[in-house]
């Protein structure tokens, strides 16, 4: 009996399972090297931060410098022996004229470090100088001085005044000592700004987390050229340890808390994200096929969101299982009872017949004790044809296939002989393919071999065989010529057990036999609708190369 499978419910999108878990397992890996990355980034900012402030007081200073440098060379115009940065001068006009604000005029300068590129070792002792030191610059660190002193009290910086010649002019100590010999120096000795980071040197104890910012070893050091009428006065040099991560992240521990609440929340949506795409479809599943295992439900339903591919396609698998063994429970109650009244009937007959046998055989006349054996015999036979066709079936409905393959011409060359000679002609309306079936060659001969004996039941003398090929398979129609099909039976006839020749030996098992035979082979049958004679069309499956 055919057994009709689910149509597919229209679904949404779906999602296969290892993108979700794939999309899940990329989250939980982002979450901490999203914060590493959060870390280094904000970590460098500090740095850069650091630097921006050393630039800003270094342009502070240099323009202190710059402004001694103008004093000295006006007290040398007016004749002024003694230098004194409150000196009152009288007026200029021409120095007092204020610059043009065009674009030359602005020159900002950008923090240049960062903590990705290699960190240089701790800044080199300062050494003698070979040069003396300028009388003007001696002077001007002199009395800036105090200013670096009240300057490095508010900004913790190490600030170091270099004249022309990198030594040291102003400074708590290394006063009249010679860093021309560093780097950054060297290139702000030729007028360009510049930066690095140096390993930092402390007696301190290091902080929490020490191995965690990168950060916390460093120093910045900056050296700013001091350029006034595009000659070089004097250096600048400053430097400072940017800021501890971990003590900033204290202090703003409110948006770390707010962060860290972020991160727990899209952890719940992620456990949130799992448990609807994966745990929820199952325990649905879970509780239809349990309610089917109690019979509070007959068959499991696919389930409406299954929301991936595979929940979804075990979903309709299991609906199309539990469907086929609904079919089949149906199937095999009603042909239980189609057997038990196909046995019960001979039985009943034979019973009576050995009963009246019983009572009356010394009384009865032979002729008719003759006729009651005689039935007893027709109904044994029929009983013997009915087990064999039984049998059969059986033999169909757990048929393993074989990959065995046939053709339609090896077939009816050997049977348009056999069925001449019975009395039925077969007629082909067009050249029988050559086409290679999916389907072995006694299955085949099976199939034809009952419907034709069908034919020839009904009273045929003639069947004519019609083949169209197709790419998946290959479709075969016999028409005979026999009594038909009335149109009362035919919605009956592939009705296990249903015959119109009972009385000829027909058990009603032919067509269920073939419907069998051809399902477990992928092919199908179904009746024609040709007006005179019977017509049946039959699918059968080309094997495919």
């Amino acid at each position: 009996m055919p057994i009709n499978a689910h149509l597919p419910l229209p679904r949404k999108t779906l999602f296969r399972l290892r993108s979700i878990l794939l999309l899940v397992m990329l989250a939980v890996l982002a979450l901490p090297l999203g914060g590493l990355y959060f870390f280094r980034i904000y970590e460098n900012e500090l740095v850069q931060q650091t630097e921006l402030e050393l630039i800003s007081q270094s342009a502070v200073l240099a323009a202190t410098f710059r402004q001694f440098v103008r004093d000295q060379r006006r007290e040398e115009d007016y004749g002024y022996v003694q230098f004194s940065s409150s000196l009152t001068l009288p007026d200029n006009p021409y120095l007092h004229k204020p610059q043009p604000l065009d674009d030359t005029f602005y020159a900002p300068v950008t923090p240049r470090v960062d903590l990705i590129d290699p960190i240089a070792p701790p800044r080199p002792d300062a050494r003698p100088s070979t040069q003396a030191t300028d009388p003007l610059a001696h002077k001007i660190g002199v009395h800036m001085s105090h200013i670096l002193q009240d300057t490095q009290q508010v900004t913790l910086s190490g600030i170091r005044l270099l004249d022309a010649n990198g030594t040291v002019i102003a400074g708590r100590e290394e006063v009249g000592l010679s860093l021309a010999h560093i780097p950054e120096i060297k290139q702000a000795l030729q007028g360009k700004y510049a930066s690095v980071i140096r390993q930092r040197v402390s007696d301190e104890p290091p902080p929490p987390l020490y191995s965690v910012s990168r950060g916390t070893h460093v120093r910045i050091f900056t050296a700013f050229p001091v350029i006034e009428e595009g000659r070089l006065q004097g250096v600048v040099y400053l430097s400072r340890t940017p800021t501890n991560i971990i003590k900033h992240l204290y202090e703003n521990k409110g948006v770390v808390l707010l962060a860290t609440l972020s991160l727990l929340v899209l952890a719940v949506l992620l456990i949130l994200l799992v448990s609807s795409t994966i745990s929820r479809p199952i325990r649905e599943l879970l509780r239809q096929t349990e309610r089917v295992r109690q019979g509070e439900q007959r068959e499991v339903e696919p389930i409406h969101n299954p929301v991936t591919k595979e929940i979804a396609q075990l979903s309709e698998s299991f609906a199309g299982m539990s469907h086929a063994l609904a079919e089949r429970s149906d199937y095999i109650r009603r042909f239980a009872t189609h057997v038990s009244h196909e046995f019960k009937t001979p039985l009943t007959a034979i019973q009576g017949a050995l009963e009246l046998l019983h009572d009356h055989i010394d009384t009865m006349p032979m002729e008719r004790r003759e006729r009651f054996i005689q039935n007893l015999l027709d109904d044994t036979q029929r009983l013997k044809r009915l087990v064999n066709r039984l049998l059969e079936l059986a033999r169909a409905d757990s048929l393993e296939t074989s990959k065995d393959s046939s053709t339609l011409t090896n077939l009816f060359k050997a049977l348009r002989n056999r069925y001449q000679d019975r009395g039925l002609i077969l007629h082909f309306g067009n050249p029988l393919p050559s086409t290679a079936l999916a389907i072995a060659p006694d299955a085949l001969e099976a199939v034809v071999t009952n419907l034709l004996d069908n034919s020839l039941q009904h009273g045929a003398t003639q069947v004519n065989l019609y083949t169209h090929g197709g790419s998946d398979t290959l479709r075969l129609r016999l028409h005979d010529n026999g009594n038909g099909i009335s149109a009362a039976n035919r919605d009956k006839i592939f009705t296990p057990f249903f015959t119109t020749k009972r009385t000829k030996g027909g058990t009603g098992l032919g067509l269920e036999i073939v419907t069998s035979i051809l399902k477990a082979y992928g092919g199908n049958i179904r009746l024609g609708d040709a007006t005179s004679g019977a017509e049946f069309i039959l699918n059968l499956p080309v094997e495919k190369h």
